[in-house]
């Protein structure tokens, strides 16, 4: 039986990089390098500003922390692959290490999505009631917050792994992608998926379709308690407040909703065109939420400023 199972299984897939531009890889492996290099240097960057800079340690820097470490996972995932195809020109890999891969992108992409709701609710609160702002938000709601979306995460992705494993494979193993997402790998089975999709459509509904109607309802709210504001500067003021948060939920979601709708209803389209919105659902996210929060945020900007400051010292001496 176990022979069997083994027999409709591929050793391996086999990734694709950016159909058309396989000549190019040598050139595209240095900014993809320097892309790589921006996403975990930019996050790492917020993530010691926070916690050495104690005037830092409230509940919006938290969050703020919980979404770099969602977006240093995101690009730690598929750092692996990425870089094998792209410097080495390296392409397979095993089917077990595609589950995992798997596992984890949709795993911190969902912690992600929850943070952004958590972030939204502490704008609500915030301006709403910003005198009891640290009684309604204190450190402990806060590491509840985070252990609820880190668990919801964890539990909801970890069945597709194994329904997946369940699913015999002996036609192609190429996927369309440098790294597995769940429905790439999906569509290469060669028995129903019904179980798969339907499975994996109540995952994005319980995470990334909640999370979304959550913070446009949070941002209605805010709206509203804004519009409640007699001075058009304090108006202005709380909606300040809001600008890198909804920069951030564009930066998530419109890779996110783009890349959803070209897997359900863009077959016809060139597989360019997949490999684009692929990469920057996985890419954009980590290395634009840095720099949106260090243009924003003066104590990660003087962080910055130091450690330039001590390499050029360091260089010169």
């Amino acid at each position: 039986m176990a022979s069997n199972h083994t027999h409709f299984q591929h050793l391996y897939f086999v990734l694709t990089g950016i159909p058309g531009l396989e000549e190019k890889y040598y050139w595209m492996a240095f900014p993809l390098g320097a892309i790589y290099v921006i996403a975990l240097f930019g996050n790492g960057i917020i993530i010691s500003t926070i916690k050495s800079e104690s005037s830092l340690h409230i509940p919006m820097y938290y969050f703020l922390c919980m979404l770099a470490f969602a977006d240093m996972g995101l690009t730690l995932c598929t750092l692996p692959s990425m870089l094998g195809i792209f410097w080495f020109n390296y392409k397979f890999i095993a089917f077990d290490a595609c589950l995992v891969q798997m596992y984890f992108i949709h795993t911190f992409s969902a912690i992600e999505s929850g943070v952004l709701v958590a972030m939204a609710i502490d704008r609500v609160v915030a301006i709403w009631n910003p005198l009891r702002y640290n009684t309604i938000l204190t450190n402990q709601v806060v590491c509840k917050a985070g252990i609820v979306i880190l668990s919801r995460a964890v539990c909801v992705v970890f069945p597709v792994p194994f329904l997946i494993k369940r699913l015999p494979f002996y036609r192609s193993n190429i996927l369309s992608h440098s790294f597995c997402l769940h429905q790439d790998v999906m569509h290469l089975a060669c028995a129903s998926t019904r179980v798969n999709s339907l499975y994996g459509l109540i995952a994005v509904i319980f995470t990334k379709g909640s999370d979304s109607l959550s913070i446009l309802l949070s941002y209605v709210f805010i709206l509203r308690t804004v519009m409640a504001i007699a001075s058009g500067e304090g108006r202005l003021k709380a909606l300040n407040t809001c600008v890198c948060h909804i920069c951030a939920v564009l930066i998530f979601y419109v890779p996110l909703i783009g890349v959803s709708v070209i897997h359900r209803f863009g077959k016809h389209l060139s597989p360019l065109t997949h490999a684009l919105m692929a990469n920057a659902y996985l890419l954009v996210p980590p290395v634009l939420n840095p720099i949106v929060y260090t243009v924003k945020t003066k104590e990660i900007r003087k962080k910055l400023v130091q450690m330039f400051v001590q390499t050029k010292v360091s260089a010169e001496g």
